[in-house]
């Protein structure tokens, strides 16, 4: 993703001669004019770490369904994955906006990684008797439902994050580990009462966004008429 700032014809620019013979009197490079173009590089950490997340489900599957899936230490390490990949969730993020690293591929790729992996551990989940299946499909469509918003209105403006959507998210990667954990049956109130809070949360925060892009999408609309 590129981007850059295009001055009048008027603008005041050292040509080369005097830009030589600056470095030459002063022994080191100009420092590049403000608003000069800049390009990320398509293969930075925060895109790998992405990618990586998108290569992690596979093999979280496949690690889950080991054995029937629900042998104890496959379990365990199928729990392990789905914590490294909603880590990298966390940290290609803070990279991308610390060092300057977003990218128009980074800001599609992040959220379908995103929806791959919860998307196929709630799915994996239910298909092995573990989760109710109403739960999975209230998640998946409100997550696809989002994605689908965010790219109806991304011409007029990009949605931020809000609180409760982190909130929502950490929430259910805390109850998707506790249902794939090994736990006795002692722990299953637990998981319940974490997987409810997640459910809430992701439908209380599709109806906010939804109505923030309805307004997003209204404001818009009426920007851009004659």
């Amino acid at each position: 993703m590129s981007s850059a700032a295009h001055g009048g014809s008027d603008d005041p620019r050292p040509g080369p001669s005097a830009g030589a013979a600056a470095e030459g009197a002063g022994g080191a490079r100009p420092e590049p004019a403000p608003g000069a173009a800049t390009t990320v590089p398509l293969f930075n950490v925060a895109n790998v770490l992405t990618l990586s997340r998108l290569v992690l489900v596979p093999v979280f599957l496949v690690t889950l369904f080991q054995d029937g899936g629900h042998q104890a230490g496959w379990r365990a390490v199928a729990t392990a994955v789905f914590a490294l990949a909603s880590l990298t969730d966390r940290l290609d993020g803070d990279l991308a906006r610390r060092r300057g690293l977003v990218t128009d591929v980074g800001k599609i790729a992040d959220p379908i990684a995103d929806k791959a992996l919860t998307g196929s551990a709630l799915v994996g989940l239910s298909l092995l008797g573990d989760l109710p299946w109403w739960v999975t499909v209230v998640i998946a469509v409100r997550e696809i439902g989002v994605t689908l918003l965010r790219f109806a209105v991304i011409r007029y403006g990009v949605i931020p994050a809000s609180r409760g959507g982190k909130a929502k998210t950490l929430l259910q990667v805390v109850a998707i580990g506790l249902y794939l954990l090994p736990l006795p049956e002692l722990a299953e109130p637990v998981r319940w009462v974490a997987m409810g809070a997640a459910v809430l949360l992701t439908v209380v925060t599709g109806a906010d966004y939804l109505v923030r892009a309805l307004r997003l999408w209204v404001r818009g609309r009426g920007a851009v008429a004659p």
